[in-house]
């Protein structure tokens, strides 16, 4: 009886293990066909290769909350980062500081458009310009400062929403096929910002959390030329680690045609 059982769940065994990759290679077949259909419409030596890029880009949204996983592509709404760095100056100098963002969500993709998108191949590069009507990122934050010698320490929750925002993102090769990507994104227009930030570090000044997303909520238009930079910065950073991730070993030779 043992034996007879032990015969039987080792049949079973394999039986789960042919239907599941069974079903992984249906899975893939299916995923392979649909991205052929779609960037295979594209001939890469042709006049209009730009704009039916662009096109299909736009047709990948079905692929954005899912991501593909049998590519390792990971979702793109909500992407995911688990953390990002900015230093600038001596944090214990003057007015230098270290601002350490973790665990940051952005959503907003599947409602996104892109509104151009250009190849440069000399430098293996593609550009592409993308509307947002509505993008909102949520994390954590660790900020440590001075300003004329006074220590700044704030550690919280953070949230921002952007309305009517755009971008142009710029991705390049650094070297062959399976060599690291390079990302850069410029902010083009933001037309509205809301933002809430909180410090568990001063409990109970919640009066002054609000005081200060007031005074952000307010002023960021003023302010906007000079935070734009970091703000580049931040994000270029975030997106290299999440494109690298999903995208350095991306099959996309094998879906693209040439005539």
């Amino acid at each position: 009886m043992c034996l007879r059982k032990v015969v039987k769940n080792a049949i079973l065994l394999v039986i789960i293990v042919i239907i599941n990759c069974n079903v992984q290679a249906q899975d893939q077949f299916s995923v392979d066909e649909d991205l052929t259909h779609l960037l295979g419409r594209c001939k890469m030596n042709s006049e209009d290769y730009d704009q039916c890029m662009k096109e299909v880009l736009n047709d990948l949204k079905s692929y954005y909350t899912t991501g593909i996983p049998i590519y390792n592509v990971r979702p793109f709404d909500p992407h995911y980062a688990s953390f990002v760095e900015m230093r600038r100056g001596d944090s214990n100098g003057l007015a230098g500081f270290k601002l350490l963002l973790r665990n940051i969500s952005e959503y907003g993709w599947s409602r996104s458009q892109i509104t151009k998108y250009q190849t440069d191949l000399s430098q293996k590069r593609i550009i592409y310009s993308q509307y947002f009507p509505e993008k909102s990122l949520d994390g954590w934050y660790e900020f440590s400062g001075a300003l004329f010698g006074t220590p700044i320490k704030r550690k919280g929750f953070w949230n921002m929403t952007l309305n009517d925002y755009s971008q142009t993102t710029s991705i390049r090769r650094l070297g062959g096929p399976g060599s690291l990507l390079k990302v850069n994104i410029e902010v083009n227009n933001m037309g509205g910002l809301k933002m809430h930030v909180a410090d568990i570090l001063a409990a109970g000044q919640s009066t002054f959390d609000n005081l200060t997303d007031g005074v952000i909520n307010t002023m960021w238009p003023l302010g906007l030329p000079f935070i734009k930079p970091m703000i580049n910065e931040l994000i270029s950073t975030a997106f290299t680690d999440i494109f690298n991730e999903s995208f350095r070993y991306f099959p996309v030779e094998k879906f693209l045609r040439y005539s």
